[in-house]
């Protein structure tokens, strides 16, 4: 892992769309302390991003060639990318 790997996912547009989907079903709808979805995930990129293995991960996929390694779920699976939106969320709750 590399950290110019996680700052390049911490800005890959496909990844922070993963992300901010994530997010939004993540919150209960009319949820007044909710943050909006797509600004959640761009204040909270760098933190999913580092979140451990994905930098590798991403990594990879660059150098096999992979064209959109944000957007390929094989990549970095939902699962990953819930569970790490999850550890963040939870952090957050006072």
């Amino acid at each position: 892992m590399a950290y110019y790997d996680i700052a390049q996912l911490s800005v890959d547009t496909d990844f922070l769309r993963r992300v901010t989907a994530c997010y939004a079903t993540e919150t209960p709808l009319g949820d007044p302390t909710a943050i909006d979805p797509p600004q959640w995930a761009t204040q909270r990129a760098w933190d999913v991003a580092a979140a451990p293995g994905f930098g590798d991960a991403y990594a990879s996929a660059v150098v096999s060639g992979n064209p959109r390694p944000g957007y390929d779920p094989a990549v970095i699976s939902d699962a990953q990318i819930l569970s790490a939106v999850q550890a963040i969320m939870a952090a957050e709750t006072p």
